[in-house]
């Protein structure tokens, strides 16, 4: 849960000027969690930025779910489930404060350390988010890498940064 919380609440102001952040952007994403036995979990899906807040990933596989994020508060809806569960967010993971203390390490690849934690962060040759990489709360490596990674001027439709969900789903409200 504090995987989402976190990826919910990436909350992505400003990237370092080496960084490049544009208004808008959509990407395929893999996400590959490895615990400290070594077991794997993959996930994928479709991820949407916009307006320096709104947040939305949509899991495919293996499993579907979304997860959407103002900044402030996070809405995870499992499909499977059938349950929404709502959060708001006391201590979200601020990219932008992340990357103001990212230093190059080597080419397209950054190194940054936030809150007692290690961060890798990878870029294309024009400074476009690539992956991102660190240990969560509970010793899991996670990475994630984006694909297809299309950047955009102005904001996405609103509608399309919601996560929608059937009104007989069970919510839970943390």
């Amino acid at each position: 849960m504090r995987l989402i919380l976190w990826m919910a609440a990436v909350s992505i102001y400003a990237f370092a000027s080496a960084i490049t952040l544009p208004e808008n952007f959509t990407a395929n994403f893999t996400q590959k969690i490895t615990n400290p036995k070594k077991k794997v979990i993959n996930y994928s899906g479709k991820v949407r930025f916009s307006d320096k807040t709104l947040l939305k990933w949509k899991y495919l596989e293996p499993t579907k779910k979304e997860v959407c994020t103002n900044g402030l508060e996070v809405l995870i809806v499992d499909h499977d489930l059938e349950q929404v569960s709502n959060y708001l967010i006391n201590k979200g993971f601020n990219l932008s404060e992340v990357l103001k203390k990212a230093k190059p390490h080597s080419k397209n690849v950054y190194v940054a350390e936030y809150e007692g934690k290690k961060y890798t962060i990878q870029v294309d040759a024009k400074g476009r988010l690539q992956s991102v990489a660190y240990f969560d709360d509970l010793e899991n490596k996670v990475q994630i890498v984006f694909k297809n990674v299309k950047y955009g001027k102005g904001k996405l439709p609103s509608k399309t940064m919601k996560c929608n969900y059937p009104k007989d789903y069970d919510i839970i409200r943390g």
